[in-house]
């Protein structure tokens, strides 16, 4: 906005690489030209030291150029520059250098000239007081009323007060309590100096006190007695300011308004002489300077602030009057008084980017052209009206958390893997049984869109595989420019890996300064880990693959392992994994189906899995879009179980030889303690045998450590082979039922939550409370148990399980819910319940689910299985009211056929006694229902239950028997009357049963 912007009047950039602060900038009449124009004086650390004198350069020629009067390499670097009247016997203004060991003062004058290229500056040295301490800071002013000249008072890094008087020293005083300097600034309506120290209090010290003060030849402590005659140095007043001063003002131009400024890191303080706060002003913002005017209205000072966030704001005492756009953090700002600009503001970054600006802003001279009034085109305006609706209906129903990222991006990474090996390798195991380990090279191409600094581009893999260079930084890149990087990448284990792509994350700065990261993908070749060899024909694992394509030949969908292939039909092909097992990849000639077969069940992974992508590549090429793949299955889960137990048991060593470790490290050391004390003992005595012991506790130690250092990289290989292994039943999961590609990802984020193991979070816990979840909500059957999983917020916390039979189960149970039907979805409005009669559509063929097994949720608790079979109590009623009223439905074809015959009343009575039957079915349902709770607590309770409850158990058996056979004459009597009728109830009754046996996630 135009309107809060600082309005640019005149700038320079000074120098490359220079800084600046606070101290380097200040303007006065520096040349003594009489005309009372200000000139600006910038000093850097650098040295260098800059006079200008600005104007507005109507010329296109010229401009910074003709603005700088004078431009000065000094030795040192200068901490602060002052204009003022510092040589004895002249009233004229010098310019005061401050640098860490010196204190210069030069005149500056300026000499007409006779050509076009005008005046001529000159810096003239007038005198120099070499300082034997470091300077920190230094303020100017008429000390002890003196008036025609000014003295300067100078703050050491070490708390000393030095003080000049024109070209010579007068004294020094050490300031009490001193830790690290502050600001200083000389008050001359009090004679006084005020600093702040580093107790983060306002210290005022008067002249006269400083001056008959202790001689400061050296620091002393304040308690220790004076060596030397004097008063001891203690301030005239103090204020508690609670937090680090950036800056001090004391404003002399009214003395209505006599004032002292103090700017602090969160606050503003104005307080009178006598140290008495005036006002305070909390600040919203970190402030960077401040600067105190006049105002027009007398007893007000104006107040210019600047802060971090490019603002400069104008305060009228605690009243914020303007607020105005820098383009940067301003460490100083002056008001000085121009030719042709009168009150401008001149700021100073810490870069070097000087400003002449002033408040306000351009008139505007452009006015809104007549517009000719038209007729609306109503059909247009309802055409674009439904756009806009489409537009906002996708946008809406889009779930997007992240928002979408601009299409064009600053850079561009593209990845090229080479095809061929290297040549030598650049592997760090040269061999791996007997054969050698290759590498390959990837190159990495990064070209930029827009100016970009600082990047820096990182690669990673999954182990075992490793890269020779894993982190590039960048050069500065321009429009159109592009960088390219090269790295090997290869096998650096015994074990193969479990995925071969590869990671490269671009982290970069954008040209507005906002931190991007780009990230890309590459493939490594399958030929990088395993190489061609003779098939095998008798192996413990094999997967079958259908297609619905005629038989491919092997060599041509694997050309790089056909070379050396000994089967010349195509329909055989092995895979030697580098110190792996084999794997063989056999076609069938007849049917439509391949098979893989190995004896390691998670080497198989990559082979499939390429196995499946080449195929599809394949029959893409050839143009053929119906291409189908599937798995008829069984699932093979029990060889997957093996690979988690395995996992899990090397966790559980790990944890025990941590304890074991625990507890010889703290034997170790309680042998140490005793043996210290033995020996610092003045009078000996014997070891007894504490140093053998020591020596034994030392050796259980080191084997421990290695054997725990060994467990880890079974661990290590243990997860990967764990992580082949979960995707390859990731992908013959879904390949058995036809699951699509969001629901995979659901799938394979469920099984594999973690990239990596750690000894406070591993992979059974973090997959068994992914699972549960699944089991809770979309794959439930229940859509109560839906509503409160999605209503829970949050879970219990994961800890190490006791064994896997929980986790085993679960897995097992999302497999077969996800074979009935089960849809695997994040969404909320999908997790409805579905249909039995949809489910038995969905399902392949029209087959009816497979029952759950009866032995499912036999080792639930005892008080969760007592709270289910209590809850299931009521929905058994409404299970047989639904098969009372499908019964009743079924009737009105007998009245539809007696209605034909002509005898209307017939229809009423067969409902009516349709109605009693019902009654009675009711009052027998709840009999039953009743008994049936009765004995399913009693069986809960007979573990703990004595021999009399086991006859009560009988007794009630032998009820429920006689009952039963009750119901099952009703049901014969029914059955005579209609047959179909009782097809349906049988098939009810077993959903029903079903539903009974089938343990929920949530249950366990």
């Amino acid at each position: 906005m135009s309107l809060f912007k600082a309005r640019d009047w005149w700038s320079a950039a000074l120098g490359e690489g220079e800084e600046f602060d606070q101290g380097c900038l200040c303007v006065g009449d520096v040349d003594n030209s009489g005309t009372g124009h200000d000139k600006v004086v910038v000093g850097s650390y650098m040295g260098m030291l800059r006079i200008f004198s600005p104007h507005t350069n109507k010329s296109s020629e010229g401009g910074v150029a003709d603005a700088q009067l004078l431009e000065v390499q000094l030795q040192n670097a200068i901490i602060q520059v002052e204009v003022g009247k510092f040589v004895s016997c002249s009233e004229l203004l010098h310019l005061a250098v401050l640098h860490p060991r010196k204190l210069s003062v030069y005149s500056v004058s300026g000499t007409a000239g006779n050509v076009e290229h005008g005046d001529q500056y000159q810096l003239k040295l007038v005198y120099e007081h070499n300082l034997k301490r470091t300077a920190c800071n230094m303020t100017y002013g008429t000390f002890g009323g003196v008036t025609g000249h000014h003295s300067l008072c100078i703050q050491s890094m070490d708390g000393m007060l030095m003080f000049f008087e024109q070209d010579s020293y007068s004294f020094g005083r050490f300031l009490p309590g001193f830790l690290l300097p502050g600001p200083l600034i000389y008050n001359s309506r009090t004679d006084s100096f005020l600093t702040v120290s580093s107790a983060l209090q306002l210290e005022s010290y008067k002249y006269e006190t400083l001056s008959v003060a202790t001689e400061a030849e050296s620091r002393q402590d304040p308690d220790l007695p004076l060596k030397t005659g004097g008063k001891r140095l203690m301030p005239d007043w103090t204020l508690v300011l609670g937090e680090q001063a950036l800056d001090l003002s004391v404003p002399s131009f009214s003395h209505s308004s006599a004032s002292i400024f103090v700017l602090g890191e969160r606050n503003l303080y104005c307080l009178r002489d006598n140290g008495q706060i005036r006002f305070m002003k909390k600040l919203e913002f970190n402030p960077s300077c401040f600067l105190p005017y006049a105002s027009v209205s007398d007893g007000i000072t104006n107040l210019l602030l600047g802060n971090h966030t490019n603002m400069l704001l104008v305060y009228q005492d605690v009243t914020l009057k303007w607020a105005a756009q820098l383009p940067f953090v301003p460490v100083a700002v002056r008001v000085a008084n121009f030719l042709e600009l009168k009150g401008a503001v001149v700021s100073l970054s810490s870069e070097g980017h000087l400003l002449c600006s002033y408040m306000g802003t351009d008139p505007s001279f452009f006015t809104t052209p007549k517009v000719d009034a038209r007729e609306a085109d109503y059909e247009q305006v309802d055409a674009e009206m439904k756009k806009l609706q489409k537009v906002i209906r996708e946008v809406t129903r889009t779930q997007d958390i992240l928002p979408k990222t601009d299409t064009e991006e600053d850079l561009v990474v593209t990845s090229a893997v080479s095809s061929s090996m290297d040549s030598p390798s650049q592997a760090l195991i040269q061999d791996a049984g007997g054969l050698p380990i290759p590498s390959v090279t990837v190159q990495v191409k990064v070209k930029a869109a827009s100016v970009v600094h600082s990047s820096k581009l990182t690669v990673g893999v999954q182990p075992p595989l490793a890269i020779t260079q894993d982190q590039f930084v960048l050069e500065p890149m321009a429009v159109g420019s592009s960088t390219v990087v090269a790295f090997s990448a290869f096998l650096n284990g015994r074990y193969p890996p479990a995925d071969l792509t590869g990671d490269i994350t671009v982290s970069y700065s954008s040209p507005t300064g906002v931190p991007r990261v780009l990230q890309s993908r590459f493939s490594l070749p399958l030929s990088l880990v395993c190489v061609p060899s003779s098939p095998t024909k008798t192996t413990k694992f094999k997967i079958t693959v259908d297609t619905n394509q005629p038989p491919v030949n092997l060599t041509a969908i694997f050309p790089e392992f056909s070379s050396k292939s000994e089967d010349k039909d195509g329909n055989t092909l092995a895979f030697q994994f580098l110190s792996g097992a084999k794997v063989t990849v056999l076609a069938s000639k007849t049917s439509q189906r391949y098979r893989v077969q190995s004896d390691s069940f998670e080497d198989m992974w990559l082979v499939v899995k390429e196995l499946v992508q080449r195929f599809d590549q394949h029959f893409a090429k050839l143009g053929i879009k119906d291409f189908k793949k599937s798995f008829s299955g069984p699932l093979p889960l029990q060889e997957y179980f093996l690979s988690v137990d395995h996992h899990f048991q090397l966790r559980v060593n790990a944890q025990q030889y941590q304890d074991l470790l625990s507890e010889r490290a703290v034997q170790f050391r309680a042998i140490q303690r005793r043996l210290l004390t033995r020996f610092k003992d003045k009078t000996p005595a014997p070891l007894q045998s504490l140093d053998t012991l020591l020596d034994a506790t030392y050796s259980q130690v080191m084997a421990l450590a290695e054997a725990a250092e060994e467990n880890r990289a079974q661990l290590e290989e243990a997860f990967v082979r764990l992580r082949s292994a979960t995707h390859l039943l990731v992908l013959l999961l879904s390949l058995w039922q036809g699951l699509t590609p969001d629901q995979t990802a659901i799938l394979e984020a469920t099984l594999l939550p973690l990239l990596q193991d750690t000894p406070q979070l591993g992979w059974e816990e973090s997959c068994d409370a992914a699972v549960s979840h699944l089991l809770r909500s979309c794959l439930s059957r229940n859509p109560k148990d839906q509503a409160t999983s999605l209503a829970q917020a949050g879970g219990p916390v994961l800890s190490f399980p006791r064994d896997t039979e929980r986790l085993k189960k679960h897995i097992a149970l999302m497999c077969d819910r996800i074979a009935k039907g089960g849809r695997l979805t994040l969404a909320s409005e999908a997790n409805a319940q579905v249909p039995i009669q949809v489910q038995n559509l969905a399902a392949p063929g029209g087959v009816a689910p497979i029952a759950e097994a009866a032995g499912d949720g036999e080792e639930l608790e005892l008080q969760q299985q007592a709270a289910k079979f209590i809850k299931k109590k009521q929905p058994s009623k409404k299970v047989k009211k639904d098969k009372e009223k499908k019964d009743v439905s079924t009737e009105p074809s007998e009245v539809a056929v007696k209605e034909e015959a002509g005898d209307a009343e017939e229809p009423v009575k067969v409902v009516k006694k349709e109605k009693k039957e019902s009654s009675k079915e009711k009052k027998e349902s709840k009999k039953d229902s009743s008994k049936e709770a009765k004995e399913e607590t009693k069986k809960e309770s007979k573990k703990d239950s004595s021999k009399e409850t086991k006859e009560e158990t009988k007794k009630e058996s032998k009820k429920e028997s006689s009952s039963s056979s009750k119901e099952k004459k009703d049901k014969e009597k029914e059955a005579t009357k209609e047959t179909g009728e009782k097809k349906v109830s049988r098939k009810s009754s077993v959903k029903v049963k079903e539903k009974k046996k089938e343990p929920e996630a949530g249950d366990d």
